[in-house]
């Protein structure tokens, strides 16, 4: 990987959000050098363009991404919701440490509130 051009993870996740409102080409090289790990050169010398050509598109498409998730903010709003999810589990399970069996009824409702959490996170 070139030291001027560090791989940005971030730019992962916006491509399973956004990729399919790249083109096909774009999507392909973002996830190339993104997810396959490929180096600018072995996706040039996969398409038939330079180097430069290549990060030039990288670079296109990634700002594209970023744009998108300016105004739509589908994997901000995405992240939140899973870490809220995350916290009403953990509050949950408190809940049932603190009752420790002592009022019926809760460990149920315990369970019920974590599976519930849980589908609407595989659902996001």
């Amino acid at each position: 990987m070139r030291a001027g051009m560090p791989k940005d993870l971030r730019i992962s996740v916006l491509l399973d959000f956004y990729g399919e409102m790249l083109t096909g080409t774009q999507r392909e090289t973002l996830d190339e050098y993104y997810n396959q790990d490929m180096s600018l050169s072995e996706i040039g010398e996969e398409r038939g363009i330079s180097r430069q050509g290549v990060r030039d598109a990288i670079k296109r498409a990634k700002e594209q991404l970023i744009e998108m998730e300016e105004k739509l903010g589908l994997a901000k709003r995405f992240q939140e919701v899973q870490g809220a999810l995350a916290a009403i589990c953990d509050c949950a399970l408190e809940i049932q440490e603190l009752n420790d069996g002592g009022v019926q009824g809760i460990d149920e409702n315990v369970q019920e509130i974590i599976e519930l959490a849980q589908k609407i996170s595989d659902e996001e």
